[in-house]
């Protein structure tokens, strides 16, 4: 248990379906024309946990969903770092179904708040996968958790996180500011970051955000994805996701809804890119299902 979270309180221990299983739910889900799927759980990497005994292994769970006809994109929700495997890594690299997307908790990039904090890794555990990723997969999109204002966080703390965190070609970040849970040790801790501190820090790397996450979609202008078109008609436009996660907007046809299309991504907007089309496949539901 991490020193503030209150999940294993709320949930137990971990504990997870069976491969069989899930891919049966995939055929069925499949059946229904959809054809993307994230999956999700708590501690995802870890799944495989039956009866308290490990018995199968996120690995294998992702090489039999490959398999499953009729699900063109599957997606891996968050993952631990110290969970995400060269082995998991380099199967996606190659893989046709799943999408070069990570989202990997980070929290802190100071070593000693990690360690307050009760993680499995330290930041270099972190900064490997990330390169790990980009070294075979350089147009992946990569997102992370961060938690500000946790206690023992001072201003040194919070500069070492952030520089960290800025030096690396990271897409994303989800930014949270800490508060404090019952029944958890960090409600204990002393050494308590004000919450205008906290606020701001959260600011600041909410900014940083929105920097990186410009900076990877201009990277990707005049290049070439699939797109996952959605149904929606908002005012005229209609939008989509490519494979590494890059939201695309264009002038609504019925025709394009439901499905995945080659395109030339041709402008960057505020927090879209536009396109124009290349070729047209068959038709496709979009709809993404998130299976725990």
């Amino acid at each position: 248990s991490c020193t503030y979270c209150t999940i294993p309180l709320a949930r137990g221990s971990s504990r997870s379906d069976n491969i069989g299983h899930v891919v049966k739910q995939a055929e069925l889900i499949a059946e229904l024309g959809i054809k993307e799927i994230v999956l999700t759980g708590i501690n995802l990497g870890d799944f495989g946990i039956q009866d308290g005994k490990r018995v199968e292994s996120f690995f294998e769970l992702t090489k039999q969903l490959e398999t499953v006809e009729g699900i063109e994109r599957f997606r891996i929700s968050s993952i631990e770092p110290n969970l995400l495997t060269d082995e998991i890594i380099s199967f996606v690299a190659q893989s046709k179904k799943f999408m070069p997307h990570f989202h990997i908790p980070l929290q802190s990039g100071s070593n000693k708040i990690l360690n307050l904090m009760k993680r499995r890794y330290l930041r270099n555990v972190f900064e490997s996968r990330v390169h790990e990723i980009k070294k075979q997969m350089p147009h992946a999109c990569i997102g992370a958790d961060v938690i500000t204002g946790f206690p023992g966080e001072g201003d040194e703390e919070f500069l070492d996180s952030f520089n960290f965190i800025n030096k690396l070609p990271l897409s994303y970040l989800h930014v949270f500011t800490y508060s404090e849970r019952d029944n958890t040790e960090a409600a204990l801790m002393t050494d308590v970051v004000p919450m205008n501190i906290r606020n701001n820090r959260t600011k600041q790397l909410r900014n940083l955000s929105e920097k990186k996450r410009h900076a990877f979609y201009s990277e990707h202008v005049h290049s070439v994805r699939s797109v996952l078109f959605e149904s929606k008609n908002e005012n005229g436009m209609m939008e989509g996701f490519t494979d590494n996660y890059l939201k695309v907007e264009h002038a609504y046809s019925e025709s394009l809804s439901n499905s995945i299309q080659q395109v030339q991504l041709i402008n960057q907007t505020d927090h879209q890119m536009q396109c124009s089309l290349i070729k047209t496949s068959q038709p496709k539901s979009n709809t993404a299902l998130h299976v725990s």
